[in-house]
């Protein structure tokens, strides 16, 4: 298995392609690009229906990493490991909340150390860092030869959370997270910034948004010689093992739906149920990973980008046209819309280009470097004009794969009003918009030809209902308190000393806070 950059406009051979190694250690491409698969394996899921969870995900990371780079018996010690520190023996188990009828389930991915679905990648991630780390460096790798990375992430919310439990305390690793001041959660913030191992840094940007701190991580990825001197490293879903990681759940909840069917085993699939999936989506990743999971041979559904305000990508999927809303002020942070749902208040979705990569180089017969071509023609144009519009073929392509529901916030405290009224059960915003986005779904299903009894609809709750208590007690008001539905941990954490450091963007100047962020590493790596 060998990966290549979706910018890549040189054919890739065996000599100058990726291994795994080189493509999780060197995060983002040289040109830009994001790391893909030269190929996608083909897996029956229902051969893995007895399997515990970090032995399915151990299936899938086979085929992805050649035994040379990581042999079996470490890289299942690996993923045990990260997955004995969710709260949880199922890892991401599914539920059916309190008295609910009809065939919505929820598949809870907030069991990990901090209660988000990130956990779930960063975790592995976290590991596979310190596995490559301890051992001497391949003598053919592509990657900076280093024995210590500095991880470099920007998060909405919980992604830093996720990243900085993933490698607290490891040798060798120093982490940088960027958040943007005000714009998440005053949980996820008090999460993020009260972990004082010194290898953690929490940097706030104030006066950004997590855009531009996305971009801000992208340009210092992006110089070479920043990048090799302090051997950084990503942590955002931009690492193509974070993708890699998320195919896992679907795969294991897919098969507890078919258990919960007393059709385990049934190898005719028109007699399974449909199952399709609700994804609460900001940077395309946890959906990304749903869309290869169906392309190893999952029978999944319809595959439904659950967006909120900030829709760019149901906007997509309604006209072809990818294009970035204009700001109404002077102010271009203020495009972003603030929402309940504050780890999808983003514009562009970073992962996108993976899929668009692939609808691409199947509207052009398998013509890889066109449509590596097309990806920076279409990239260049994002960054300069703001929008692009994809051929028709694409086009086609993105509808027939997904489907798509823009949520609003009053939508939003309506859904976790209901469903705590008449389940008991407290869904977290983002989680809400997945369950609005998969109602709506239910009503097209007839028109669609499908039979809504033989249907089940799987809505990703992202994260503890615990992390967003300013949304859920705007939704329901009284007679719930916070400790009924926040982990313990979290409800301990309020008044812990919080170490972090501020940069300003001002005047829309990111060149100034890129140069900021870029002080603030050397200064701090300088005393490593």
């Amino acid at each position: 298995m060998l990966y290549r950059s979706t910018r890549s406009t040189a054919p890739v051979t065996a000599s100058d392609a990726f291994g795994f190694e080189d493509a999780v250690r060197t995060g983002l491409s040289a040109d830009g690009g994001l790391f893909v698969p030269t190929s996608v394996p083909q897996y029956n899921a229902q051969e893995w229906s007895q399997l515990k969870y970090h032995e399915v995900a151990f299936k899938i990371f086979r085929a992805f990493i050649p035994v040379e780079e990581i042999s079996d018996s470490d890289l299942l010690a690996l993923l045990k490991k990260s997955y004995a520190t969710f709260d949880d023996e199922r890892v991401t188990p599914v539920v059916k909340p309190g008295s609910s009828e009809g065939n919505i389930r929820i598949l809870e991915l907030w069991h990990g150390p901090t209660f988000a679905f990130k956990d779930v990648a960063l975790q592995a991630l976290g590991n596979l860092f310190d596995f490559f780390l301890s051992r001497e460096q391949p003598a053919n790798s592509k990657a900076e030869r280093s024995d210590r990375i500095a991880v470099l992430g920007a998060t909405s919310g919980d992604t830093g959370g996720a990243a900085i439990y993933g490698l607290r305390g490891k040798r060798n690793v120093d982490v940088f997270i960027l958040h943007p001041k005000g714009r998440v959660s005053p949980v996820q913030e008090q999460q993020m910034t009260s972990v004082l191992d010194p290898n953690v840094h929490n940097i706030a940007v104030d006066g950004a948004t997590f855009d531009d701190c996305q971009e801000i991580v992208k340009v210092l990825m992006g110089t070479p010689e920043f990048k090799s001197k302090y051997s950084l490293a990503a942590v955002n879903s931009i690492n193509w093992a974070r993708i890699l990681a998320q195919t896992a759940y679907y795969f294991v909840s897919y098969l507890s739906i078919i258990k919960e069917s007393g059709l385990e085993g049934e190898k005719d699939l028109t007699k399974l149920p449909r199952v399709n999936y609700s994804v609460p989506t900001g940077n395309f990743g946890d959906i990304l990973a749903a869309y290869y999971a169906k392309q190893m041979g999952l029978p999944l559904g319809d595959l439904i980008i659950a967006t909120n305000a900030n829709d760019i990508l149901h906007r997509f999927i309604e006209t072809g046209i990818y294009e970035k809303p204009k700001s109404p002020t002077a102010n271009a942070g203020d495009a972003v819309s603030v929402t309940h749902s504050p780890a999808m208040d983003i514009l562009v979705s970073s992962n996108f280009e993976r899929v668009l990569y692939h609808f691409a180089v199947e509207d052009l017969n398998g013509d890889v470097v066109a449509a590596s071509t097309l990806i920076q023609q279409w990239m260049s144009d994002l960054k300069t004009v703001g929008r692009f519009q994809v051929p028709d073929g694409v086009w086609a392509r993105a509808k027939a794969a997904f489907r798509s529901q823009t949520v609003s916030n009053s939508d939003t405290l309506d859904a976790i009003k209901r469903w705590y009224g008449s389940t008991g059960y407290v869904l977290d915003p983002h989680t809400a918009v997945g369950i609005v986005s998969a109602e709506r779904e239910t009503l097209t299903l007839a028109s669609r030809g499908f039979d809504a009894a033989k249907t089940f609809n799987v809505v990703l709750a992202t994260a503890s209902p615990g992390k967003f208590p300013e949304a859920v007690f705007e939704a329901i008001p009284s007679g719930l308190k916070y400790e009924e539905f926040a982990p313990l941990p979290l409800v301990k954490q309020a008044g812990l000393p919080k170490r972090m450091v501020t940069v300003t963007m001002a005047g829309n100047d990111r060149d100034k806070a890129v140069a900021d962020v870029r002080s603030v590493l050397e200064a701090t790596l300088a005393k490593v």
